[in-house]
């Protein structure tokens, strides 16, 4: 059994997930200039570094949280990627898209907060 999750270590899995959304930044970035350009070559690069790190930092995630946990917290990337086209792209923003990443966020905290009350039937 893994150890007890904190809120700490939920924020830590949130910033990976975020991580792993800005290589979708990158990929549209480069998507936004001649193929085979330097600024194409960069953004890309910049892609292939992001998932190179997020995928060592998932690995320490999932030794960290059950893998059902670590899974359900990777739908949170729809709130980080509707974050970044809001602040970097200025994308227009939905009532639609609102519901449903509040849908996934509720999903997500339930998720987790029953993991909590697992540990706690299991320690008594």
């Amino acid at each position: 059994m893994k150890k007890k999750i904190t809120l700490k270590d939920i924020l830590i899995l949130q910033a990976v997930i975020a991580i792993y959304t800005l290589s979708t930044v990158m990929a549209k970035l480069a998507s936004g200039h001649p193929t085979l350009s330097l600024n194409f070559f960069l953004f890309y690069g910049a892609e292939l570094v992001i998932l190179a790190i997020y995928a060592l930092l998932w690995q320490q995630m999932i030794k960290k949280f059950e893998l059902s946990i670590a899974y359900t917290n990777r739908a949170m990337a729809l709130l980080w990627s509707l974050i970044w086209a809001a602040v970097i792209f200025h994308d227009k923003i939905t009532l639609k898209n609102i519901i449903g990443v509040a849908l996934v966020i509720t999903g997500t905290i339930i998720v987790n907060g029953g993991q909590q009350k697992e540990e706690l039937y299991d320690e008594a």
